[in-house]
């Protein structure tokens, strides 16, 4: 007799049983049903323009590009050093 196809086997209902989401996952899919995620995403974008966060955090960036060399610049780089300052700004208000 000739084998079939190599599959993985299948799993067995008891195996996994289907996870219940948490209360944070509800309520994301509850925004996004909804429309109010992109409203709020929306809302927080204009709040941070208005604050100067946008402004200041692509000012941390060109500076610390010109002192590394524009060419010698990751965004994972980028990322590193912007994050921690970024957060901490416009809730010092």
């Amino acid at each position: 007799m000739r084998s079939s196809i190599n599959r993985p086997p299948t799993p067995d209902a008891n195996e996994e049983p289907e996870k219940e989401p948490t209360l944070q996952e509800i309520i994301n899919i509850k925004l996004i049903e909804s429309g109010e995620k992109e409203k709020l995403m929306e809302l927080l974008r204009e709040r941070l323009i208005e604050c100067g966060w946008r402004d200041e955090m692509k000012a941390i960036c060109r500076a610390y590009a010109r002192k590394k060399g524009r060419n010698n610049v990751t965004v994972d780089d980028l990322i590193h050093v912007v994050t921690p300052k970024g957060r901490g700004i416009c809730g010092d208000e």
